[in-house]
């Protein structure tokens, strides 16, 4: 782009994968000429890096280091405890940058649609996740582990995630960046078999074979599928042939028809074609209702009028996520997205809104993996800086700064700031021989490591 006289500045709401990549790619494209705050409700940067890998999937976790140096560039700021909505308005934040980029994921799940599903010990998965990753809002959760059989619901890698912790013992995640009450909850778990059930059959199965295997190799615990569920309709064989995820699961599941020994002390069983149909229970959750499932002669699932019921005492939900609406940004309901043309924020009437924009799974729904983002973001940014041009340099400033209206709204965690926590994460593992860090997971405890006296 041609060099403004005055940088363009941009503020990116959410600092996860989807937000620095698009700092990064701001940087990137538009050189010295671009201010970058990045600005997240929480003290930590990072997003579903931090809160959604899994911690015993470490070399995943590392994409941190590598989005580390996007926070450190001279052109981006970290500006941490800002909330939009609470501590800044849409209104006020367009008063003080040149263009907004909205990368706040989409991180709510989705629901069964079934009787039962209030009940307590009938919970989202993302809750549980929240909570092993070190979440703060998750810190005071409590799940029951009392119970010794536990559902999860959904095939997809959070779902394989929440399962591997599950069957895994706290000896075995103690390396982890765990908080050391999750840890200490884990290791009075008396969850002895979990069963993975899929609506659908192994050919929509959404994990990947990397993660399958992953269960398949637990000390701890052993792992079936029974034949019959793996058997495919002739579109499904077909497709086996020709895809290569597909293919490469069900070389996978077939590896774990044998029957059990008994011989570990927890048991994976994984389940195809059931459908829940409703959560028993009166106080709380008492076993999960399945419906046999197969597909129409259109490809569509249906009910078979075979049920089954599984006497767990916990269900875990991970069918989906969603984004939630931001006050006054145009939001398709249907869709659980920001509706944007290669980024662009539409209005109802399919029109540009000016100045704001949209990356990641708020833009595009849950779709792809870490490194989607990178391309994801860049599309945005290339469309931002192609309408900043277009202004051209005649183009109206930003009204003010975000400092002048955070003023007196509490305090703002800076990079400084956040490598504090960082560094008393990292001496907090030390102090209990635990790995390379153990996360503070509650408010308090991270707002004082940022702000040591």
């Amino acid at each position: 782009m041609a060099r403004m006289a005055d940088p363009v500045r941009v503020a990116v709401v959410g600092s996860g994968p989807a937000g620095l990549y698009a700092a990064e790619a701001l940087v990137k494209q538009a050189g010295g000429t671009v201010e970058v705050d990045v600005i997240d409700r929480l003290p930590t940067p990072y997003g579903l890096v931090r809160y959604g890998v899994a911690p015993d999937h470490k070399s995943i976790k590392s994409i941190a280091r590598y989005l580390q140096q996007v926070l450190e560039h001279p052109s981006v700021r970290f500006l941490g405890c800002v909330e939009l909505g609470d501590d800044i308005t849409r209104e006020e934040l367009l008063d003080c940058y040149d263009a907004v980029i909205y990368s706040t994921g989409a991180m709510v799940d989705r629901r069964l649609g079934v009787p039962g599903e209030d009940l307590p010990g009938s919970v989202a998965a993302t809750d549980f996740v929240n909570w092993y990753c070190g979440h703060p809002d998750a810190a005071d959760h409590a799940f029951d582990l009392s119970a010794e059989e536990v559902a999860v619901i959904g095939v997809g890698n959070v779902a394989v995630d929440v399962v591997r912790i599950l069957a895994k013992t706290a000896d075995e995640l103690r390396d982890t960046d765990i908080p050391e009450h999750v840890i200490d909850a884990l290791a009075g778990s008396k969850v002895r078999r979990i069963h993975l059930v899929g609506r659908r059959g192994p050919a929509q199965a959404k994990f990947t074979t990397k993660e399958a295997r992953e269960l398949g190799v637990l000390p701890g615990a052993e792992i079936h599928v029974s034949p019959g569920d793996l058997e495919l309709s002739p579109a499904d064989a077909e497709l086996a042939e020709t895809d290569r995820l597909v293919r490469g699961n069900l070389k996978v599941l077939r590896g774990w028809t044998e029957p059990p020994t008994g011989d570990r002390p927890r048991r994976i069983d994984v389940r195809f074609w059931r459908a829940p149909v409703e959560i028993e229970g009166t106080d709380r959750v008492a076993g999960l209702r399945l419906e046999r499932t197969a597909l129409d002669e259109n490809g569509r699932v249906t009910g078979t009028g075979t049920y089954e019921t599984l006497p767990v005492g916990l269900v875990l939900r991970s069918v989906g996520y969603r984004s939630v609406p931001l006050t006054g940004v145009p939001f398709d309901e249907r869709a659980s997205v920001v509706p944007n043309a290669a980024g662009r924020v539409l209005d109802a009437a399919g029109t540009p809104v000016p100045r704001e924009y949209v990356a990641g799974w708020i833009k595009r729904g849950p779709t792809g993996v870490v490194g989607t983002n990178k391309s994801d973001a860049a599309e945005t940014v290339t469309a931002l800086l192609a309408d900043v041009e277009a202004t051209g340099a005649g183009r109206p400033r930003p009204a003010r700064r975000i400092e002048e209206l955070l003023e007196g709204r509490g305090p703002i965690v800076t990079y400084a700031h956040w490598l504090n926590l960082d560094t008393a994460e990292i001496e907090l593992a030390r102090s209990l021989q635990r790995g390379e860090r153990v996360k503070l997971g509650h408010w308090a405890a991270m707002r004082a490591a940022c702000h040591p006296q």
